[in-house]
């Protein structure tokens, strides 16, 4: 199979969170053919990570690819929340265009934001689509106003202001330069991306380079590097190399796998042109940011710069007694191979070793990316044990002064939760900058809060919003220290003996707080069973079996009535603990420990901590 010479338009999808970007890829592919009329495609298709399906959130950004009337279209879902925001920085150098997906009645929200601005930035035309516009409460035309607005915010050039917009619904299949239009196909939009965004060219008759973009792992290809070809022609069995951004070389190969992307599959070729998109196979050190190239080139291609991590934790080695029963992967070496590669094909998560034996500090994004690094890995079979995140603080060059990450944080509530919302991001360092109705009964509200006091925030946000709030969060930069953060009041109900909770003691220990288990479930020495009411940490029984005597009694007296265990996730769990404890993951289990199980080494470590503070 040989290169298509069909002209090629490269652009990517880039919108908010759950505006419905992946839903609209959808109706591309179905209606550009792609799929047989009687095939059977799962909804969301590109959304193929099962984390992804389960949150409907992306994660990672996918290529797919299109035919129309003669045009190959190589489009890329991107993801659309901040925490994966490396994706999408990395994914504008390989396109010509973008389309920016707004929703018809959210208006542009702060991923809008943070994505258009770094294709602005790159002198990227957009198209804008209102989408969900078939919603009962959508505001085209004075979302239509509101984009031009971001724009002129965001400092778009003359051209870039004077962008095409089309109003569709992902959902029912339509696009429409007017919603007086008719409203039957996707016809419109295809028409549009061939016609405004420029054509992907390159100089064929150069060396080949290409510049890596991103990378994943297949169980038979091994390491798949993806890229847009910038010059030159690919062949299956030239020789290449690879450099990095110093201009050093790496390795030095032969081109012995080259895939294309034909709808939502990857297909062998056995050459391609400059200005296609297309996946390497066979290289085991290149990576992403290095160029691929001519044997005799010796200059990379420029890469975009990152945003830097904002937040850190530790993670070691699961040594709790109940280690090793539901995973198969436990050992230092495995978790190591398995974050380094998560580091290597991930450029916005940094991984190194910690000074402590068996413990690696992994940086990344934010909770939301961390917390979907550690949920993919338990799902693999690995167990390990996750400290509390804490945040990555630099000093101001000049004056020495601490700054920390600041988060630009919108809130979407109904008026009458604005006040707790304030409230309690106010007890959290955060600084409100903007208030104003958004339509509905809804209130939009504008805080700076540092990222430290956003840590475990989310839960409590949907609880005093009853689950009605919108709530996006943006990287805004570095900032002086806003001062001490007020954390967790309630101590913990730490269990002091190791064996199967039983029913009496924990109906019996009640009174002294939620409890955080279920009868039966194994407990060990140091682990924590559930919340105290008061400010102090206590060890308690969960073992304690009632007294038998040879007295009847009454059956009610024998049937004893639990209040339901606060049961949490993991991100609920990473946000909870404090900087003495440790969450305990496992494929099958989520536990609450101390880090020193042992009553006594605790009780030093206090004295010492004490010491060092007086």
């Amino acid at each position: 199979m040989t290169a298509s010479p069909m002209p090629i338009r490269n652009l990517a999808i880039i919108a908010h969170v759950d505006h419905g970007k992946t839903t609209l890829v959808d109706q591309l592919l179905r209606q550009s053919g792609t799929f047989r009329a009687n095939q059977q495609v799962a909804e969301r298709v590109m959304d193929s990570n099962e984390l992804e399906r389960e949150r409907g959130i992306t994660i990672l950004a996918k290529c797919t690819s299109v035919v129309w009337k003669g045009v190959r279209l190589n489009i890329v879902d991107t993801p659309g929340h901040a925490d994966f925001g490396g994706e999408v920085e990395r994914i504008l150098s390989m396109v010509d265009g973008v389309v920016v997906l707004v929703d018809a009645a959210e208006g542009p929200m702060p991923q809008t934001k943070f994505v258009t601005a770094k294709a602005l930035a790159k002198g990227l035309r957009p198209i804008v689509v209102v989408n969900k516009a078939d919603r009962p409460d959508a505001r085209p035309h004075q979302v239509h106003d509101e984009v031009f607005d971001l724009f002129a915010a965001l400092d778009a050039n003359d051209a870039q202001l004077d962008f095409p917009t089309l109003f569709a619904s992902g959902k029912l299949g339509w696009a429409a330069v007017d919603l007086e239009s008719e409203r039957t196909d996707m016809a419109p939009l295809f028409d549009l991306i061939v016609r405004h965004v420029p054509p992907a060219i390159g100089d064929a008759e150069a060396p080949f380079a290409m510049l890596v973009t991103t990378l994943e792992y297949d169980n038979f290809l091994g390491r798949v590097l993806t890229g847009r070809i910038h010059t030159g022609i690919a062949k299956v069995n030239m020789p290449i190399k690879g450099l990095n951004q110093d201009g050093r070389t790496i390795e030095q190969s032969r081109l012995t796998k080259l895939l294309a992307f034909r709808g939502i599959e990857r297909v062998p070729i056995e050459e391609a042109v400059a200005g296609d998109i297309v996946a390497i196979a066979g290289l085991s050190e290149t990576t992403v940011a290095d160029t691929l190239c001519d044997p005799y080139l010796g200059t990379p291609i420029a890469a975009q710069a990152i945003d830097p991590p904002t937040l850190a934790m530790t993670v070691t080695v699961n040594d709790s007694p109940l280690a090793g029963r539901d995973g198969d992967k436990v050992t230092s070496r495995m978790i190591r191979a398995r974050l380094l590669r998560e580091g290597e094909g991930n450029v916005a998560i940094r991984v190194r070793e910690s000074d402590d034996k068996d413990a690696y500090e992994v940086a990344g994004r934010g909770e939301l990316q961390l917390g979907v690094l550690i949920e993919t890995m338990r799902r693999e079979g690995y167990e390990l044990s996750i400290s509390r995140p804490r945040v990555l603080y630099r000093s101001d060059p000049a004056t020495g002064e601490r700054l920390e990450p600041v988060e630009e944080v919108l809130v979407d509530v109904d008026e009458e939760y604005v006040g707790v919302v304030v409230e309690k991001l106010g007890q959290r360092r955060g600084e409100m900058t903007d208030m104003r109705p958004s339509g509905g009964g809804k209130t939009r509200v504008s805080f700076l809060v540092p990222a430290r006091g956003l840590i475990g925030y989310h839960g409590d946000f949907m609880t005093d919003t009853r689950g009605t709030g919108v709530m996006s969060r943006l990287f805004h930069g570095y900032l002086p220290f806003k001062g001490v953060i007020e954390g967790r009041r309630n101590g913990v109900l730490i269990s002091n003996g190791s064996g199967a909770a039983v029913a009496y003691a924990l109906w019996y220990l009640e009174d002294r707080g939620p409890m955080f288990i279920n009868p039966g479930d194994e407990v060990y020495a140091g682990m924590i069973i559930g919340e105290h009411t008061r400010g102090n940490d206590l060890e308690v029984n969960p073992l304690r079996a009632k007294q038998l005597t040879n007295i009847r009694t009454t059956s009610k007296d024998e049937a004893i009535r639990l209040t339901p265990p606060r049961r949490m996730t993991l991100e609920a769990a990473i946000s909870y603990i404090q900087e003495d404890e440790l969450v305990e993951v496992t494929p099958k289990s989520i536990r609450l420990r101390k880090k020193l199980l042992d009553p006594n080494a605790r009780k030093r470590a206090d004295r010492a901590a004490e010491a060092e503070a007086g």
